[in-house]
Formats: structure tokens, C-alpha cells, sequence
């Protein structure tokens, strides 16, 4: 009988700790959404790559980003070099540039 509660908490902590990995991407699948967007669109993104953690993107137009809204999503750092965006994101660089390349 008390192998049986300890079954069913494990169950229990399984469900939740589930629930709230599912809540956490639904989170950065919106967040990855605004970044596109404060990039001025999918329209405006020529090409992506990443370097450890820094994001870069070439632009069409790099007047068109949103770079104080980029900066409160989390970015660390925002360089501009003509028209390149290098954007210090930690580890999450490589999942946004694998949206972006979804996208396209």
C-alpha cells in the first residue's frame, strides 16, 4: 500500500513537471515570433547564422529592427555592422535560427 502513494505522487510530479515544459515553449515560440517581428519580418531577414551565442542576421533594411525591443526580450548585446545585427542570445541562437530557417 505505500508503494502505491509513492506511484501515484511520482505520477502526479511527472504531469506537472510536463505541463510546465509545455507552458515553456509556448512561451519562447512567442518570444521567437516577436523577434522576428522586431526584425523588421521574415520579409526583411536575408540570412541567419550563429556563433556560440551570438545571433547574426543580414537585413534588407536594418532601419526597419526594433532594436530596444530585441534588447528587452533579452538580447545581452546588439552590434550593428552594415547590414548585420549580431545579437548575443546565450544558447538560445541556435533554436532561433532554426525557426527562422523554418520559416523561409
Amino acid at each position: 500500500m505505500e508503494y502505491l502513494q509513492y506511484i501515484i505522487i511520482i505520477v502526479i510530479l511527472t504531469i506537472i513537471a510536463l505541463a510546465i515544459l509545455k507552458a515553456n515553449k509556448k512561451d519562447a515560440h512567442i518570444e521567437l515570433n516577436k523577434l522576428v517581428e522586431y526584425l523588421g519580418g521574415k520579409a526583411n531577414i536575408v540570412s541567419t547564422e550563429t556563433n556560440l551565442s551570438r545571433f547574426i542576421v543580414t537585413l534588407n533594411n536594418v532601419d526597419l529592427a526594433n532594436k530596444d525591443a530585441i534588447q528587452k526580450l533579452g538580447a545581452k548585446g546588439i552590434v550593428e555592422i552594415d547590414n548585420q545585427l549580431k545579437i548575443i542570445l546565450g544558447p538560445n541562437s541556435k533554436q532561433l535560427k532554426k525557426y527562422i530557417d523554418e520559416l523561409k
